[in-house]
């Protein structure tokens, strides 16, 4: 073997054959499996179920008028089952069902059970303001929100939980033409040639703070609450086309081949409430009282979203009678799914659900919404608009479980499928994933379960979600801060002191099991595979400081997977103290370029942002710090792979190619 060879051996390109993998890890570890218990804390049961609601969810064509089982056993038991959806039948109903449910989450200050979201982002991480980062907040998200992907850059350029399954970004690219949006304007390039070429470029009045998608000859512009459509058959002569503004926010959007679709999420509304005040005799009781009939006195346009096309009247997005009703309690909202083509956004299908179920994951044709329990915070994530996390009063569910629906995907629009629940908390969409009909979870603790974290496997029996597997008492005390999903494997980190990584087999949806673990200090956010034997961590970890002292920083490691129980750091790169892996809370500031075994990513320290270009050869990283931005903007910073082993490197102001060649 040549030496060539032995290089391309090293770190080989291509999907991870886990399968291979796994057969070969399980006779070494079948000597030392145990069964494992459920937390104490769970409870099984399985609750009636209402009459389904399968038809009726679909509303098309533009604004109408309102009108386990042990971890080691089998998959013989299921885990409590609710959430089966009712059609409300008419805005009379549904209108009762919200004021009726609102009137019990009201005390005398108002909304009890809820948080305004500009606290909630304090605590939950949420998307970082464009003013720029700040450490503490960021390093407490980094230890509490669990980043699942599968790590794959879409055709377009951006780095993607789901293959297939585009996300909206600052920056696409059909290989040929990259657009570039940033402070209200859309910007074409020509990157066919040895330099970046500027081409043209748009004002999109009203739309500051979006991101974009691109479908053939159409760009969207995705807001907080307009999207704005943009032809773009001649990059040098854009030309804008529909615009539909809407009356609450976009959570998060999705693209599937040319049909895109939008969750949006109406939480409780924003009321006059009374406060006691003993100077004016008001007491906590009167207080009360008054607040009740605020929300008793709420129309049915409080409640559900609206939207307009072209500037014209605003109408609402659904008709009562299709928005679906919860059969048994679940966090007070709406939540509504909107679907259209790229190049006809004006007539959309629309599936709406009278519950705040607005983390949302979605494989190539089902899309899954899971309500958040026993926080009361906003689910705002890598990706999601600032005002989303500025602007909304989120409910709580404190119930310690979480309710997840599944939607089929259909063309534009969506089909009610089945609905579940499980003991434990589903903290963010990245902590989703299905494969062959299975959703597997990564749960943290909740007052229902034991103080481990959970894998849990679900599948689908005609209108249920019925739990089938569960691995429990996961790392107890300690919070999930990374899991990479394959087909048949799940690799999770958690993180108190230090960071172990577990490796879990998911061959057997009724039986997930531990492989291995693997204790090192700090902890990875993000994990991304390089081949079939190596992963690549991003995190926060102990590095050398002044003095000989150790401070925290960034943190890049290598880990050898090729034997899952016993899985090895073969290297660590060590970013300045005090600084921050742009790719810890935004998946999207990071490349991986098979071809030479290169992976580009963002690092913040201070005021100024890098890229680190980090080159693999023999089981070992080197490092190459080139500066990109500085300022309030390190967080624009987009690294775009190209055909050839190309980076165009986007910033706030401009894109250019990104050397990634050898060392000089």
């Amino acid at each position: 073997m040549t030496d060539l060879e032995r290089l391309w051996d090293d770190v080989p390109v291509g999907p991870a054959p886990t399968d291979r993998i796994l057969r070969a890890a399980r006779p070494e570890q079948r000597s030392w499996r145990r069964p494992l218990l459920r937390s104490t804390g769970t409870v099984l049961a399985l609750g009636a179920l209402a009459a389904a609601f399968v038809a009726g969810t679909s509303v098309t064509g533009g604004p109408r008028d309102p009108g386990g089982t042990s971890g080691a056993g089998g998959g013989g038991d299921v885990a409590e089952f609710s959430g089966a959806l009712v059609a409300a039948g008419s805005c009379e109903a549904l209108l009762e069902h919200y004021a009726a449910t609102g009137q019990e989450l009201v005390g005398p200050w108002g909304w009890e059970g809820a948080w305004p979201t500009e606290l909630a982002t304090e605590f939950n991480g949420g998307a970082i303001p464009r003013g720029g980062f700040d450490a503490g907040r960021m390093a407490l998200a980094d230890r509490t929100a669990a980043k699942v992907t599968r790590a794959t850059s879409s055709d377009t350029g951006t780095n993607v939980q789901e293959a297939g399954v585009d996300e909206p970004d600052l920056v696409k690219t059909d290989g040929e033409v990259l657009y570039r949006y940033a402070d209200g304007r859309l910007t074409s390039y020509d990157v066919t040639g040895p330099e970046v070429e500027r081409i043209g470029s748009v004002a999109l009045t009203g739309t500051a703070d979006a991101e974009i998608l691109l479908a053939g000859d159409t760009v969207v512009v995705v807001g907080e609450d307009r999207v704005q459509t943009v032809d773009v058959t001649d990059p040098a002569a854009m030309e804008p086309r529909t615009r539909v503004d809407l009356t609450s926010p976009v959570v998060t959007a999705r693209q599937h081949g040319d049909d895109l679709r939008l969750v949006i999420s109406t939480g409780l509304p924003e009321l006059d409430f009374v406060q006691p005040n003993r100077r004016r005799g008001v007491t906590s009781a009167e207080a009360q009282r008054r607040n009740r009939a605020l929300v008793a006195d709420t129309t049915i346009a409080d409640w559900l979203p609206r939207a307009s096309v072209d500037r014209g009247p605003e109408e609402q997005l659904s008709d009562c009678a299709d928005v679906a009703i919860p059969s048994t309690s679940a966090p007070l909202g709406t939540t509504t799914v909107l679907g259209f083509a790229a190049d006809d956004v004006a007539a959309w299908d629309v599936t709406a659900i009278a519950a705040d179920a607005s983390t949302t994951y979605s494989s190539s044709d089902h899309l899954y919404l899971a309500t958040t329990s026993g926080w009361g915070w906003d689910g705002c994530g890598p990706g999601a608009w600032r005002a989303v996390c500025t602007s909304r009063v989120v409910p709580t569910a404190d119930d310690g479980t979480t309710q997840v629906f599944d939607l089929e995907l259909d063309g534009t629009g969506t089909r009610y499928a089945g609905a579940g629940r499980v003991d434990g908390a589903v903290r963010d969409r990245w902590a989703m994933d299905e494969v062959d009909g299975v959703l597997r979870l990564a749960l943290s603790p909740t007052s229902e379960t034991g103080r481990g974290n959970a894998v849990v496997t679900l599948r689908r029996k005609g209108d249920e979600l019925l739990e089938v597997g569960r691995l429990d008492d996961i790392a107890p005390g300690e919070d999930i801060t990374a899991v990479r999903w394959f087909d048949d494997l799940a690799v999770l980190v958690t993180f108190r002191q230090v960071d172990p990584l577990h490796t879990i087999d998911l061959s057997d949806p009724a039986a997930p099991a531990m492989l291995g673990e693997l204790k090192i200090p700090g902890f990875s956010s993000y994990l991304h595979p390089l081949g079939e034997r190596r992963l690549l961590g991003v995190g926060e970890g102990p590095v050398p400081a002044r003095g000989g002292r150790t401070s925290w920083g960034a943190q890049a490691g290598l880990f050898d997977v090729t034997d899952l129980t016993d899985v090895r750091r073969l290297d660590t790169v060590d970013y300045a103290p005090g600084s921050r892996a742009g790719v810890a809370t935004d998946p999207r500031q990071l490349a991986w370029l098979p071809g030479i075994r290169t992976v580009v990513t963002v690092v913040a320290h201070g005021r100024a942002g890098h890229v680190s270009v980090l080159r693999l050869a023999d089981g070992r990283m080197s490092n190459e710090l080139v500066l990109a931005e500085r300022g309030d903007d390190v967080d624009a910073v987009r690294l775009v792979p190209l055909a050839g082993d190309r980076v165009v490197l986007v910033t706030e102001d401009d894109a250019s190619y990104l050397d990634v060649g050898p060392p000089t």
